[in-house]
């Protein structure tokens, strides 16, 4: 099993302003990581769950991915998105910028 290094408050703070304030696809990211905090889903059901093409959603979990905020499990259109252990561990600093970030419902239409 590999060793988790979580890295630093600072740095977590860092990388989760950037993914989830940085761009426009930011709340749908933030919406993503509390759809996955409640349970583990497949992208088809991100995106039924965001209201967004399968694609769309497909992108945004791929930024996720990549910055190590989630981690996959199984093959192809199976495979499960999970918190990765990294971000379970600065949950709190998630919460906070979110509930700085989080966009109202009609900032969500916009967005659109």
């Amino acid at each position: 099993m590999a060793v988790v290094h979580p890295g630093s408050d600072t740095s977590w703070k860092r990388l989760l302003w950037y993914v989830l304030a940085g761009s426009r696809g930011g709340p749908n990211r933030g919406r993503i990581i509390n759809l996955i905090r409640i349970e583990p889903r497949n992208v088809n059901q991100l995106a039924e769950a965001l209201d967004v093409h399968y694609r769309v959603a497909e992108h945004h979990i791929r930024a996720l991915e990549k910055n190590h905020i989630v981690i996959a499990s199984g093959e192809r259109y199976g495979r499960l998105y999970f918190l990765s252990p990294e971000l379970e561990a600065h949950m709190n600093i998630f919460d906070e910028i979110w509930n700085k970030i989080q966009p109202t419902s009609a900032e969500m239409k916009r967005q659109e």
